[in-house]
C-alpha cells in the first residue's frame, strides 16, 4: 500500500503534531513496554496456517464477553506446538501486545500456546453433534450416492457470496453442460438458519434438480454457525434430493457436513465432485467409440473372411462335385465291403450251425438207437419163445385157451402143450392140486 505524501501542517507555537507513522510507532513502543510479556486465556476463532508456516487467528473472550483480539504466531513458535490448534478450542497463549504498523491494528504476538479446554460455542457444537448422532442423522447407511452425470444441479448459498462465484466458475470451466439453479439464502447471522431451511425445502418441493449443493466460503466458527443449527441439519437429513456440502475451507467442519450425503472441503471442490469434467467425459466417450469401432471392424473382418471362403467354394463347383463323387465312391466301396463281410459272416454262421445240427442229430440218433436196443433186449427177455427155450411149456385146452390153473383141468381131459421147438397133444391122467397159489 502506497502512503500519500505527508505535508507539514502549520501548528501554533509550542503545540506537538504527530505523523501517522510516528504515532503508531509510539503506541507500539508504549504497548511493548507495558505488555512486554503476558498470558491471555480465550477461545480460538478463524484459525488459519499460511504457506509460510505462520499462524493467524483471533482470540474471543472465554466468558462470552464481546471482546476479540487478533493474534499472530510465527513459524518458529508454531513449530514448537505439541498439538494442532482448532476452531473453538480454549487456549492460554503467552506473548506480547503489539501494533501491526502497516494497518495500525492491535495484535497479540504469540510465543507459546497450551490447551485451556473447549470454548463455550465449541462445547455447544459437541453437545448438539452427540445428540444428532445418537438419533442416527449421521449414520453412513443413510448416505445416498450422488448422480453420476447430473443435468441440473441446485446451489443453496448467498447471491453475493464468493462461494457462488467459485461454484459457477468451476462448472463453467469443467462441466458447462450442467445447468445451475440457484436457491438464494442467507448464510450468516441469526436469520440464516430459517433462510437455509426454506431454500432447501424449496429445492426439494420443486424437484427440478438431481443434486443440491449447500455451500459458503470460509470463516470463523461464529461465521459458520448457521450450518451448525439443528434446523438446518435436520432439513438436510430429510431432503429428498442428494445433498453435497461444501462449507468453508478444508479445516472447517460443520454439523451440516455430517448430515449431508457427501462433504467437500471447499465450494470449488463441491462443484468438482458434483459432476465429472466435460473433457474427461469426452475422453471416455472417445475411448468407448474407439473400442466399439475396433470390435465392429473385427466382426466385419471375420464375416469378410467367411464370405471369401464361401465365394471360393462357389467359384469352383466342379471341385465340389469331384469331392462329392469321391465321397460317394468311398461310401459305395464301404457298402460293398460291408455286404461282402456280412455275406461271409452269414455263410460261416450257417456252416457252423449245420455242423452243430449234424453233430446233434448224430448224438441224438445214437441215444435213440441205444435206447431201442435196451428196449429190444428187455422185450426179447420177456418174449414167450425165450421162456419156452428155458424149459417151460405153454398149456392150452381143446379150444386153444391157456391153462393157468389146476382147477381148469380134469383127469382124462385132452390138452395141448407147446414147447420151444414143437407142439404135442396129451391126455391128463391125474390132477394134483397144491395149496400154494402163485402171486
Amino acid at each position: 500500500m502506497i502512503e500519500p505524501p505527508q505535508f507539514p501542517l502549520a501548528a501554533p507555537p509550542g503545540r506537538l503534531v504527530w505523523g501517522v507513522a510516528a504515532l503508531v510507532h509510539a503506541l507500539s513502543d508504549a504497548l511493548a513496554t507495558r505488555f512486554a510479556a503476558c498470558t491471555v486465556r480465550g477461545e480460538i476463532s478463524g484459525f488459519s496456517r499460511a504457506a509460510s508456516g505462520h499462524c493467524y487467528f483471533s482470540l474471543k473472550d472465554a466468558d462470552g464477553q464481546a471482546a476479540l483480539i487478533r493474534c499472530a504466531m510465527f513459524r518458529r513458535a508454531a513449530g514448537l506446538l505439541a498439538f494442532s490448534p482448532a476452531e473453538g478450542q480454549q487456549v492460554e497463549v503467552r506473548g506480547r501486545v503489539a501494533v501491526y504498523e502497516p494497518r495500525g491494528e492491535l495484535q497479540f504476538v504469540v510465543e507459546a500456546m497450551q490447551r485451556g479446554g473447549a470454548g463455550a460455542l465449541f462445547e455447544q457444537f459437541l453437545r448438539l453433534k452427540a445428540m444428532l448422532e445418537a438419533e442416527g442423522l449421521f449414520d453412513p447407511a443413510r448416505k445416498r450416492p450422488l448422480p453420476r452425470f447430473p443435468r441440473r444441479v441446485g446451489v443453496v448459498t448467498s447471491l453475493g457470496a464468493a462461494a457462488l462465484h467459485d461454484v459457477a466458475s468451476a462448472f463453467a470451466r469443467r462441466a458447462p453442460q450442467v445447468e445451475l439453479i440457484v436457491y438464494p439464502s442467507l448464510v450468516q447471522g441469526s436469520e440464516a438458519p430459517a433462510a437455509l431451511v426454506e431454500a432447501i425445502g424449496l429445492a426439494a418441493r420443486r424437484a427440478e434438480v438431481e443434486l443440491l449443493i449447500v455451500c459458503r466460503g470460509g470463516g470463523s466458527l461464529e461465521d459458520l454457525w448457521a450450518f451448525n443449527d439443528e434446523r438446518v441439519v435436520r432439513a438436510i437429513a430429510a431432503c429428498m434430493l442428494p445433498v453435497l456440502c461444501g462449507i468453508g475451507h478444508e479445516t472447517d467442519v460443520t454439523l451440516a457436513d455430517f448430515a449431508a450425503d457427501l462433504r467437500a472441503p471447499t465450494p470449488t471442490a463441491a462443484a468438482e465432485l458434483a459432476a465429472p469434467a466435460r473433457l474427461d467425459c469426452l475422453a471416455a466417450l472417445k475411448g468407448f467409440a474407439a473400442t466399439l469401432q475396433q470390435r465392429v471392424q473385427r466382426a466385419l473382418d471375420t464375416r469378410r473372411q467367411r464370405l471369401d471362403h464361401t465365394s471360393l467354394r462357389l467359384a469352383r463347383p466342379t471341385e465340389l462335385l469331384h469331392r462329392q463323387r469321391q465321397a460317394l465312391a468311398m461310401l459305395q466301396h464301404r457298402l460293398a465291403s460291408a455286404v461282402r463281410q456280412a455275406s461271409l459272416g452269414r455263410a460261416q454262421q450257417e456252416r457252423q450251425t449245420a455242423l452243430r445240427l449234424r453233430r446233434a442229430v448224430t448224438v441224438l440218433r445214437g441215444q435213440h438207437l441205444q435206447h431201442l436196443a435196451s428196449l429190444a433186449a428187455r422185450l426179447d427177455a420177456l418174449a414167450p419163445q425165450q421162456v419156452l427155450a428155458r424149459g417151460y411149456a405153454w398149456l392150452s385146452d381143446a379150444r386153444g385157451a391157456a391153462l393157468t390153473s389146476a382147477t381148469q383141468i380134469a383127469p382124462g381131459q385132452r390138452i395141448a402143450a407147446t414147447l420151444a421147438d414143437g407142439r404135442l397133444s396129451a391126455t391128463v391122467i391125474d390132477v394134483e392140486r397144491s395149496d400154494r397159489v402163485s402171486r
